[in-house]
């Protein structure tokens, strides 16, 4: 099999449009750009329909809806005749809960006793819960929402509902046999669908179309009914309990997801079987693993997986998305190359956003905001998703732990979880079913005594203890697989909608609670992961992301001047006072309009046109409602006010309205100056991904210019046909037409990185001293290996001018001659100790210099 070297990958989209032909056309375009590895999404079945593939039907089919297994041959063919290798996405923690499963179809009609039963995560202990009703079960019955019929697809007999066919169990169909006495059809239904199987009973029916008459009959016996429904495996239930009453753990809040036992190895071969193929094959080079926080125990899969892999192909390139909180780091152990690189993002923001100005921005949006401060709405928020969105959850670990801890309170011990989930400062603790780590002990111990402040203390020693009890492996892999949910849902998708100070600094691996860290910190960041994950990808946007990369850079810049942006938001929020539709929006919703605006606000040095602004308002207002729904203060998904919704979103459409030309006017001179920063500090941003350590992941078209929203605004299809139309050669463009400037950066820093591929991959990282003027807009390092050297420099807080920055870059005392990799010619001779920026900055505002 051919290694292919790890040099940047390529996220690509499909569904949506996007097939795997339409994935062989870009082939060639991502093999000039200097890409080594397309990176897909989920290929494998997902539920019809499907946007993204989380969705999975079906592990051990590649969805025909993308092409199927023969077009993913025809692009595996392409990308080994490009010189290119394949990274998939697979999801492990969770499948599709719907019937186009076969497996959950099957667990559905046969419960426990189906032979995939244990596949799932499902508490036994009571019939399988389906939340599929619009009100209760006995409600739906008296109105006439049931009926009895044959399945679409004559597998068997089901109870309707809608568009919902659930399979009856065949052992009850007897019931439906003595309901409709001398009914030879049922009476033959009833004897041989519980030892032949449903399907094959009703095949060996003459006329099984002729019990629709009969069944529909029957369907109006409202006792039948509740008789029928009690001998299910299952209880249908209305939609609104999923989040205090469901038998199966779910992704996230979504039960449409059911979580997988991947934990046991047989279900683990079976989820493996066709991805362990592809790679054995030569298809695949790489795995992106989703979720595994979800997981029961990531350790143990992780170990699984290599050592499956690794016979199947002894290089393969294994990441996990995993989002590291502050000072947080990868479990050494894990056998894998690293994450997919939120953290980098993290470092984008502590280099880019000047503290004082964040500090500035935030203290404006508190005085507006008039809100507790963000740690206290973090708290809250956590506190609502453990107790309310996670209800069932909660009362299901309760309930494990007051087995362990009689004779206390079962409210407060689940008081006790709550406070211990709302304290822990990361997204879960990795103990196994031996018990917890010298480490994760530690940081629990610290997390108890926060958590005094809100439980009571004899309830939290008890919690305490027992989660860390060697006996106590479910309890404590429940609780784990709680935390992870919990601070995703109460910080990415509540936090970083209430609390819009710095918009730049809510993206998913960011804490906008904490100051930026500055260059001390990135280097740090940096320093570490060059000797520790040296191949983890450096993203800077994703699917999942807030805010494209190039509109986080803009913004980024508003901290460079925070007075004058608060100026310009208090004079446009004056302009639009006769308008206002009351107290709505409120101020803080107000100042993050404009900002998410500032963010996504096309280029140019005139006001969009009537066409573009139409279009933006359609992208802004989809937005807003996500904003509002997120926040969950007056709306949220579950019960939404539209009428709230409507009259925020009617103030942010007068702005973009054709005659709102003087706000129009003012928004583009006064954002003029931060766009100018937003595109240097793009580049910034795209040299750094490529140069530091860390393999690059570029998120499809973002290479153009990625100023777009949260999903499902950042999915939207990519014009291939004018990145192709860009130029491809010649002197590097500048920031002015940003496009042409990101990927001709982009390409003469991969194509360098395919020189020296060695260099990038296992590189020293030094951080390099800067003297003089304006040295602490300068963020400088060098990367080593084997003789070979690569310099890298920055500026930083481009709103300031580059000139007057006139500092000097101290090399490395046996420093090689560097010649300048986005000009022509040597531009430090060797021996050079003190190298001038000033020239350097004045051809191309970023600098990467590199040995031969």
């Amino acid at each position: 099999m051919t290694t292919h070297p790890r040099i940047a990958t390529y996220r690509v989209q499909f569904r949506d449009g996007m097939t795997f032909d339409k994935a062989v056309e870009v082939v060639p375009y991502l093999q000039g750009l200097g890409v080594s590895h397309l990176y897909a999404s989920p290929i494998f079945t997902a539920t019809a329909g499907s946007t993204h593939g989380y969705d999975v039907t079906d592990y051990n089919e590649i969805d025909p809806a993308i092409g199927g297994r023969e077009g993913f041959e025809r692009l595996s063919r392409a990308l080994k005749a490009a010189g290119m290798g394949l990274m998939i996405d697979i999801v492990p923690n969770h499948m599709a809960a719907t019937l186009e499963n076969a497996w959950w179809r099957e667990v559905v009609e046969q419960g426990q006793a189906a032979p995939h039963a244990g596949h799932f995560d499902i508490d036994w202990s009571r019939p399988l819960t389906l939340p599929v009703l619009g009100e209760g079960f006995d409600a739906v019955r008296a109105e006439g929402g049931f009926t009895l019929a044959r399945d679409r697809k004559d597998r068997g007999l089901v109870l309707r509902y809608y568009d919902n066919d659930v399979p009856l169990a065949p052992s009850s169909y007897a019931l439906l046999a003595e309901a409709a006495p001398g009914d030879d059809r049922l009476a033959a239904l009833a004897r041989n669908a519980p030892r032949d199987g449903a399907a094959a009973a009703l095949a060996a029916l003459d006329d099984p179309a002729a019990l629709d008459a009969v069944l529909a009959r029957l369907g109006g016996d409202g006792g039948l009914l509740s008789r029928l429904h009690e001998a299910q495996p299952w209880r249908l239930t209305y939609w609104r309990e999923a989040r205090r009453d469901l038998s199966y753990r779910r992704f996230f809040e979504v039960t449409g997801l059911v979580g997988t036992r991947v934990e046991d190895p047989a279900v683990f071969d079976d989820i493996h079987r066709l991805t362990l193929e592809l790679l054995r094959e030569g298809h695949v080079d790489a795995l992106r693993i989703d979720h595994i926080d979800g997981l029961a125990d990531p350790a143990g899969y992780l170990a699984r997986l290599r050592e499956a892999a690794g016979a199947a192909r002894a290089d393969v390139w294994l990441v996990v998305e995993k989002i590291l909180e502050g000072r947080e780091e990868m479990p050494q152990h894990w056998p894998i190359e690293g994450t997919t690189g939120y953290e980098f993002i993290a470092c984008m923001a502590d280099l880019m956003l000047p503290p004082e100005g964040a500090e500035a921005l935030d203290a404006t949006h508190a005085a507006l905001a008039q809100a507790p401060g963000p740690e206290a709405r973090r708290d809250a928020a956590k506190r609502r998703i453990v107790e309310y969105n996670f209800a069932g959850e909660l009362a299901r670990l309760t309930a494990l732990l007051a087995a362990r801890a009689r004779g206390v309170d079962p409210a407060l011990l689940s008081e006790a979880l709550r406070e211990l989930a709302v304290a822990l400062p990361v997204y879960r603790t990795y103990g196994d079913a031996s018990g917890f780590s010298e480490a994760d002990r530690a940081l629990l111990d610290r997390v108890a005594a926060r958590a005094l402040e809100g439980a009571d203390p004899r309830a939290l020693s008890a919690a305490r203890r027992a989660l860390g009890a060697a006996d106590a492996h479910e309890l404590r892999a429940r609780f784990q697989q709680l935390t992870g949910p919990a601070m995703a849902k109460a910080v990415e998708d509540t936090l970083f909608y209430r609390h819009n100070a710095v918009l730049a600094a809510n993206e998913v691996g960011c804490d906008p609670l904490h100051p930026p860290g500055g260059v001390d910190a990135v280097h740090a960041a940096f320093s570490r992961r060059a000797t520790s994950h040296p191949e983890a990808l450096n993203a800077t946007s994703t699917h999942d992301t807030k805010r494209g990369e190039d509109a986080r850079a803009r913004l980024y810049a508003l901290a460079e001047a925070p007075s004058e942006w608060a100026a310009a938001v208090s004079r446009w929020r004056a302009a639009a006072a006769p308008w206002r539709a009351g107290e709505t929006p409120e101020p803080a919703i107000e100042w993050a309009i404009y900002q998410a605006l500032a963010g996504i606000w096309p280029e140019g040095d005139t006001p969009p046109d009537a066409a573009t602004l139409k279009a933006l308002a359609g992208r802004f207002e989809e937005y807003l409602v996500k904003l509002l729904r997120e926040a969950k203060l007056r709306s949220d998904w579950e019960n939404p006010d539209e009428a709230y919704e409507g009259r925020v979103c009617a103030y942010a459409r007068r702005l973009l309205s054709p005659d709102a030309t003087e706000f129009q006017r003012d928004f583009t001179a006064t954002l003029r100056p931060f766009a100018q920063a937003g595109r240097l500090n793009s580049l910034v941003q795209t040299l750094l991904k490529t140069t530091a350590p860390g393999v690059p992941d570029l998120y499809q078209g973002a290479e153009g210019g990625d100023f777009s929203l949260v999903d499902p605004d950042n999915r939207r299809p990519v014009d291939y046909a004018g990145l192709r139309a860009l130029p491809q050669g010649g002197a590097l463009a500048g920031p002015d037409d940003l496009a042409r400037a990101k990927t001709g950066l982009l390409r003469r820093a991969l194509a360098e990185r395919q020189r020296a591929p060695a260099l990038y991959a296992r590189g020293d990282y030094r951080p390099l001293p800067v003297e003089g003027a304006g040295a602490d807009r300068i963020f400088a390092f060098a990367r080593s290996h084997e003789g070979a050297l690569a310099v890298v420099a920055v500026p930083l807080r481009p709103l300031q001018p580059l000139d007057q920055i006139a500092a000097h870059l101290v090399l490395p005392a046996d420093a090689p001659a560097l010649r300048n990799v986005l000009a022509e010619g040597i531009a430090a001779p060797e021996g050079t100790r003190l190298l001038d920026l000033a020239p350097l900055l004045a051809g191309y505002p970023v600098v990467f210099l590199a040995s031969d």
